[in-house]
């Protein structure tokens, strides 16, 4: 079996065949288990996209704008009443989270309405929000 195949090399992308060779020695790791394990690692490129998007919602201001749209379609002023921020805070947050296709938006006159961009958004945020709730 190549280096390239084992659960070590993916991870660490350093180990020599060697140090590999020991290491599943030491840690009893079967090489068949382990090379099933290498398929389904979560690539670097799609981890990282994930570390970014999780990142993102780090900020309280996004969190609570999107625990608003969560309950309903709402315009920025009114997101902005409700948060007690000012509108161009609230623009500049929905700004960013359109750019990861967070929140959609469609215009009505002079009003711009937001909302979460698809089921998946609701249930992240659901998700979460029940995760954290629940006690120990």
């Amino acid at each position: 079996m190549s280096a390239r195949k084992t659960f070590a090399y993916n991870v660490t992308n350093s180990l020599t065949q060697k140090e590999i060779t020991k290491y599943n020695s030491v840690h009893n790791i079967e090489n068949k288990k382990v090379q099933s394990l290498s398929h389904q690692i979560l690539n670097s490129e799609k981890a990282k996209r994930m570390a970014e998007f999780f990142s993102f919602l780090g900020d309280a201001n996004r969190l609570r704008i999107l625990s608003l749209l969560a309950q309903q379609e709402l315009c920025v002023s009114d997101l902005a009443a409700v948060l007690n921020m000012s509108e161009s805070a609230v623009s500049h947050q929905l700004r960013n989270l359109r750019a990861m296709r967070l929140v959609s938006y469609r215009k009505q006159g002079r009003h711009v309405f937001y909302s979460l961009h698809d089921s998946h958004v609701l249930h992240l945020y659901q998700s979460v929000a029940e995760h954290l709730d629940e006690q120990e």
